[in-house]
């Protein structure tokens, strides 16, 4: 298979605008998304695709690879199918350009998921508390006996109607692995109307009848969408 990772990154972020040219350490946080993936010798190409500029001369101008989308995109997904719409690819793997702590173990376990035939967009999840789960910021994933997701939210689920019941909480690790036709197809759809009213594209998915086979990881990732995040990342190093 030939396998690619695309990393979207924009540069007016709503709640921390020009986050990824952030430095940390000695490096900006998008470099470290992009150097620590090609780190994971994974994949057959890695490249930046951005809005930006400022973004694209930084990726350029250290000897990484990195497009201009052409257009204005409602979300990452979108901007990747624009990037790849005439490559010869196989799978597109969405790495998020805020991770830079993004290490291989998570992105391998995502990758081995196609090995299925049968697996057309895949995730990952990580169990947390459920101090962790009330939490609107950290998006919640509920799966089947089989690692296909059942529902997104961001609303704490499952709810724990019993408390003699020990409920078991997931967060949706926001790392996508898609087959090129499925996230073709999924630019062509409209926004879905629980995608709307969650504000997580993913759900699109689901509401077109697309199954999402998640994997199960420790990975304890630090995305950096405050200046606090910012300054937890710089303390982790």
């Amino acid at each position: 298979m030939n396998i690619v990772a695309v990393i979207p990154a924009r540069y007016a972020a709503t709640r921390f605008p020009g986050k990824l040219m952030q430095v940390l350490g000695n490096k900006t946080i998008i470099r470290h998304v992009y150097d620590n993936t090609i780190a994971t010798g994974l994949f057959n190409d890695v490249f930046v695709v951005t809005d930006s500029d400022i973004i694209y001369k930084e990726i350029k101008g250290n000897g990484g690879k990195a497009i201009m989308s052409k257009k204005e995109h409602e979300s990452g997904s979108d901007r990747i199918a624009e990037a790849v719409a005439e490559m010869n690819v196989d799978v597109i793997v969405n790495v998020q350009g805020d991770e830079p702590f993004i290490k291989k173990d998570p992105l391998e376990k995502l990758v081995s998921l196609f090995n299925d035939p049968n697996v057309q967009v895949a995730s990952l999840m990580r169990k947390i508390s459920k101090e962790e789960a009330v939490n609107s910021n950290n998006v919640k994933v509920v799966a089947d006996r089989s690692g296909y997701a059942l529902y997104f939210s961001r609303s704490i689920i499952p709810y724990q109607r019993d408390a003699k019941m020990n409920a078991n909480y997931f967060l949706h690790v926001g790392v996508y692995a898609y087959k090129k036709d499925i996230l073709m197809n999924f630019t062509k759809w409209p926004q879905s109307s629980l995608e709307k009213t969650e504000k997580l594209e993913q759900l699109r998915y689901l509401e077109n009848g697309i199954k999402i086979k998640m994997a199960e990881t420790d990975y304890n990732n630090i995305a950096i969408d405050t200046p606090e995040d910012l300054e937890r990342a710089k303390s982790s190093l």
